[in-house]
């Protein structure tokens, strides 16, 4: 598959997605499904914004029980079951822990009962059943934690997903039906007639064309762009009110795995919550919740987001004796939720969608897990029909032994191979059949083949070195030894042809 500009240049489409974060990369996936001539563009590469920089979690929110979001968390505890079952080589379940502490906002009665609760509105569709922790139970299980003022826990289940993944799923299920899928295209205005929007100007960024350069015609518009949401919105109309307020979220990934469970932690600074989550073969510390106002393209982790999440960390595992030295990497995204008043944290994570007076569609807030239910939303106003409920790569593993005998490569590559991409990892190995050398490792701290560089440019749309190393083959957030694997993939890529692009959403 690959960027196909003339496409976008001559046809007149039935729906153009601007956005290829996880919600315009599901309803491009879910219209071309329904058989709607479908584009889908985006000014940088699929889930380089938000869609990369999530907690990695396909999770109800369980924190949302407290604001009575209860339809909201009944519905994404009903994706995640449909996720772990759709994606199991990308969304599996993870047991969290809740250590309780005296002089938590929230007490340990409350705590049970909201797993409880969470448990109640799973129904069927339940991953995991939650139990209560005495203190010595907590302890056992979680040596690490601090035992000073420790009251107990609870045990519940959440799911740990691939969000980058994820989404180039969607992307990809959205062109092998017949959408034409274009990374790194800007849209640089609208066209109307009558006032009414007929398509978009736009420009294509690798060839570093004019603003305007090329037109895409198409009956109906629909603005996926998250945080950009306010930018597309002006563009459109100068005078339409904002509508999106991005809150930025941090995480800090180490390379020391403190569990192989998940924590949810209370901030002692300002009452919100914190995942530790088992990463790779590392752990990942998140996420802060703040109000930002400056550019989205340019959004990083400050030194004091840092500080923040390693302070309340070592308060909860003092012996870890944690710093700035044991980061290995952090990351920055923005949540793109609905203008309201009040604190961050205590938004709705509900979607709405609205049409400017142009008649462009725009949809904004809405939290990653309930993307196929933000989907279902729009297109079904537009068309009836089956939903999504295959991916590109197919239902389940490929076993890992039957690879590595077959296609002769070592069982850790056919092991890594196989949770990447699912079903599709023989499609990959293919390639190692026309070409054995493609079967060599790129670098032996890492199992990733030659293939697989070969297999992101032609099937899965990679154009730059991050799109590569940050987003389908995600060695950017691996921890541990694996950045010993970086020099080995830029020389390779750089062969290749890869560049780098001028904007880096690594």
């Amino acid at each position: 598959m690959r960027r196909d500009l003339e496409k976008l240049k001559r046809q007149t489409f039935d729906l153009l997605v601007i956005g290829g974060g996880i919600n315009g990369a599901a309803i491009a996936h879910l219209a071309a499904l329904r058989g709607l001539k479908t584009a889908l563009v985006e000014k940088n590469d699929f889930a380089s914004g938000t869609s990369s920089k999530s907690s990695k979690l396909m999770h109800g929110g369980i924190r949302y029980l407290e604001n009575f979001q209860f339809s909201l968390v009944r519905e994404a505890l009903r994706e995640r079951h449909f996720h772990v079952k759709a994606l199991p080589y990308l969304v599996q379940p993870l047991p969290f822990i809740i250590p309780v502490y005296r002089g938590d906002r929230r007490p340990l009665w409350m705590m049970r009962a909201g797993v409880f609760l969470y448990d109640l509105l799973a129904g069927s569709k339940n991953i995991g059943r939650h139990r209560s922790l005495t203190t010595a139970q907590v302890l056992e299980m979680e040596p690490s934690l601090n035992p000073e003022g420790l009251q107990g826990g609870v045990l519940y289940y959440d799911a740990l997903m691939d969000d980058v993944r994820v989404c180039l799923e969607n992307v990809l299920s959205a062109a092998e039906r017949g959408a034409v899928c274009a990374n790194y295209v800007e849209v640089t205005g609208f066209i109307k007639e009558n006032g009414r929007v007929a398509g978009v100007t736009a420009r294509d960024l690798l060839c570093g064309d004019a603003p305007g350069a090329m037109q895409i015609h198409a009956r109906r518009v629909v603005v996926c762009s998250g945080a950009w949401t306010n930018k597309l919105l002006k563009l459109d109309d100068a005078n339409a009110p904002e509508r999106v307020r991005p809150t930025k979220g941090v995480h800090l990934i180490i390379d020391q795995k403190i569990s192989e469970r998940a924590l949810l932690i209370p901030a002692r600074r300002d009452k919100r919550i914190f995942f530790v989550i088992p990463w790779k073969t590392g752990t990942m510390i998140g996420t802060t919740d703040t109000d930002f106002t400056g550019a989205p393209d340019h959004v990083k982790a400050e030194a004091e987001d840092l500080d923040y999440l390693l302070q309340e960390a070592a308060r909860v595992f003092p012996a870890l004796d944690l710093s700035n030295h044991d980061i290995r990497m952090s990351f920055a995204g923005l949540r793109p939720l609905l203008r309201h008043e009040g604190t961050a944290s205590g938004i709705s994570r509900e979607h709405e969608i609205f049409e400017s007076s142009s008649g462009t569609t725009y949809i904004a807030g809405g939290k990653y897990t309930t993307y196929r239910a933000i989907a279902e939303d729009f297109v079904g106003r537009l068309i009836s029909g089956p939903s999504i409920e295959k991916f590109f790569g197919g239902g389940s593993r490929e076993n890992a032994d039957t690879l590595a005998s077959r296609y002769h490569v070592s069982l850790e590559t056919a092991e890594y191979l196989s949770g990447l991409y699912g079903s599709r990892a023989v499609d990959v190995l293919k390639l190692v059949d026309k070409n054995p050398e493609l079967g060599q490792a790129v670098s032996p701290a890492y199992p990733a083949i030659m293939a697989q560089l070969h297999y992101s440019r032609d099937v899965e749309m990679a154009s730059t070195v991050e799109d590569v190393l940050a987003r389908r083959l995600v060695l950017a957030y691996a921890p541990g030894k694996a950045a010993e694997a970086v020099p080995a993939f830029l020389r390779r890529l750089e062969e290749m042809g890869f560049k780098k692009h001028p904007i880096s959403f690594v």
